[in-house]
């Protein structure tokens, strides 16, 4: 048995997206988005996010078109963005699709009706945002700018960061 110092399915180098390694080396703070309906909920990590100030602010975010939190954002046109912490990268996985979830992702905590959607009990920061145009395709991804309705600011804690790939651990 060889032990490797990468990633054993790790395509060589030179087969390696630059722009998707450029992405990574952007350090970006985790949330997770989630929308409801009366048929259902959907949630879903997003890294890939600006938080835009000015009167109203926007959440402009890079949302998968093939999720469920899209289908929903696109029918509820609202959503919370929660910013997660270091204690709950276990749940961002699950949002995530990279982890599992038996009985689904939000059987990992617990949830309150808000406004906009579900909320996590217990996070510290978080808004409640309405979609304020039409999502543009940009790349393999919908661009989606909302704008803040609601913002609840918790104690500064251990942020749940992600970079090259992985959390990183708050010093």
């Amino acid at each position: 048995m060889t032990i490797h110092a990468e990633h054993p399915f790790l395509d060589p180098e030179e087969s390696r997206d630059p722009v998707r390694r450029l992405r990574g080396r952007v350090g970006a703070g985790v949330s997770l988005w989630t929308a409801a309906e009366a048929d259902g909920r959907a949630g879903l990590t997003v890294s890939s996010y600006a938080v835009a100030t000015g009167d109203p602010g926007h959440v402009i975010a890079l949302i998968d078109a093939e999720s469920a939190l899209y289908e929903r954002l696109l029918s509820t046109r609202t959503a919370v963005v929660h910013l997660l912490h270091w204690r709950d990268r276990d749940l961002a996985d699950a949002f995530a699709g990279t982890a599992p979830a038996p009985g689904g992702a939000f059987r990992m905590g617990e949830w309150t009706d808000s406004t906009w959607g579900p909320l996590l009990t217990g996070v510290g920061t978080w808004a409640g945002v309405r979609l304020a145009a039409e999502p543009t395709t940009v790349g393999w991804t919908q661009l989606v700018d909302t704008v803040v309705e609601h913002v609840v600011l918790g104690e500064e804690e251990a942020p749940l960061v992600h970079r090259r790939g992985r959390y990183q651990r708050p010093s």
